[in-house]
């Protein structure tokens, strides 16, 4: 039976970006989300800046807070339902963490206590003032704070896996506490499916909270070798989707693909539309999809500096509010969610369920090249973990009749017969 999925898009202020909460306009939010809301989605996400709001440990301030709640407001006007990411955390390359975190102040954002019972406070505290509004989907955690724990970052806080399911655990019962029954939420990038030495791992994301995340972007490589018209750049996003489902205990956990966008050079402008297009169509083939939220609303000022190019212009609409093809394409398919029935992905392909050798999911890795290869062939597959391949339950649950491993599904090197699937 065919059944709702969510259309929204990342709320990226038109007028000076997140610092916009420095000098609150509701007006030009209003002005904002009617372009937004003109597009036809039901709902936004959006990025209290932590510092901005809890400067000190134990200062919350209450101006930020009433902002907030007046955002979250004015988009009920407008038929927006709201998430809200509270510890903000790294965005569009910018870390922004509190002074009481770094320098002379310097703790660890996952392990140090005092930072802990000051996060789950601010996470609390936003919670409960947005418990009320009927429009208040719920909290995400932050956006991609496992970039603090590990490498690429320059200055990471290390925690074992161990202590990042403590935080996590933490977290999510502070959102909890300030607004019982909500959709709340983490959500990480996708080194958690692809870094072998990140802790946090597939199965914290497909285990912990409401739904599972998964933020696309095939700047990650996969763009990179195989170009943006070809079927890994067009399926990354459904790739991801399914990935994670080889993790959820659940065999019908809801996948939200809260992150994608069309990002240049790679997909150049003129050629955004038929990507945006591509990536949401093979989204709405897998099944037990949440919804999609694109990145971004607004493109980036030109008058802000020292951005990474590609952000610049990553709006459905330019900072003067017009809408661009991308819109029209994304504003179509939520016009027609109502068709949303995809049939059950019956073929699943073995991935490893150690996260020390996870980065034979990533771009380059067996999982990740036998998945693309079924794709191709119009296997339409999905994945479960190794330890679960037998496990007829388990795959009866799923609506799984054919498992696969990477080694079946990939062409056998040159002088060696290949197998037959299982």
């Amino acid at each position: 039976m065919p059944s709702a999925v969510r259309f929204g898009v990342n709320y990226t202020p038109s007028e000076g970006w997140f610092h916009h909460w420095l000098d609150f306009d509701l007006d030009s939010v209003r002005a904002d989300l009617d372009s937004i809301a003109a597009l036809g989605l039901d709902h936004i996400r959006v990025f209290p800046l932590w510092p901005y709001f809890q400067p000190n440990r134990t200062l919350i301030r209450e101006r930020a807070v009433a902002d907030l709640v007046r955002l979250v407001d004015a988009a009920a006007e407008r038929g927006l339902d709201v998430n809200v990411d509270g510890l903000q955390g790294h965005l569009s390359s910018f870390d922004f963490l509190p002074a009481w975190t770094r320098t002379w102040h310097r703790r660890n954002l996952f392990t140090d206590p005092d930072v802990v019972e000051g996060q789950a406070g601010y996470l609390r505290t936003l919670a409960a003032a947005l418990h009320g509004r009927p429009n208040f989907i719920g909290m995400t955690l932050g956006n991609e704070v496992n970039q603090f724990s590990a490498g690429p970052h320059p200055d990471p806080d290390r925690a074992t896996a161990e202590q990042i399911d403590a935080w996590l655990t933490r977290m999510l019962a502070a959102c909890e506490e300030g607004a019982p029954g909500r959709l709340h939420l983490h959500a990480e990038y996708d080194a958690t499916w692809y870094q072998d030495d990140q802790p946090f791992t597939p199965a914290q994301a497909a285990r912990h909270g409401g739904v599972t995340a998964v933020h696309s972007w095939v700047f990650n490589g996969t763009a990179q070798r195989h170009g943006r018209t070809s079927v890994p750049a067009e399926h990354h996003a459904a790739y991801l989707v399914e990935l994670s489902k080889a993790w959820a205990d659940d065999p019908h956990r809801p996948v939200w693909l809260q992150e994608v966008g069309a990002p240049a050079p790679l997909v150049p402008a003129e050629h955004a539309a038929a990507f945006t297009e591509a990536t949401v169509t093979h989204a709405l083939d897998c099944p037990d999809l949440w919804g999609i939220t694109w990145w971004c609303s607004h493109d980036v000022s030109r008058e802000l500096a020292d951005f990474p190019a590609l952000e610049y212009g990553l709006g459905l609409l330019t900072n003067d509010r017009k809408p661009k093809d991308t819109a029209g394409v994304l504003a179509r398919a939520a016009s027609a969610r109502h068709t949303y029935a995809p049939a059950p992905r019956t073929t699943a392909l073995v991935v490893p369920a150690d996260p020390a050798v996870r980065s034979a999911c990533a771009p380059g890795g067996p999982v990740f090249d036998a998945f693309f290869r079924l794709t191709a062939d119009g296997a339409r597959p999905t994945t479960v973990l190794d330890t679960r391949a037998d496990d007829q339950d388990h795959l009866a649950a799923r609506g799984v009749t054919e498992v696969v491993t990477p080694d079946q599904a990939l062409p056998a090197p040159q002088g060696r017969q290949g197998g037959t699937r299982s």
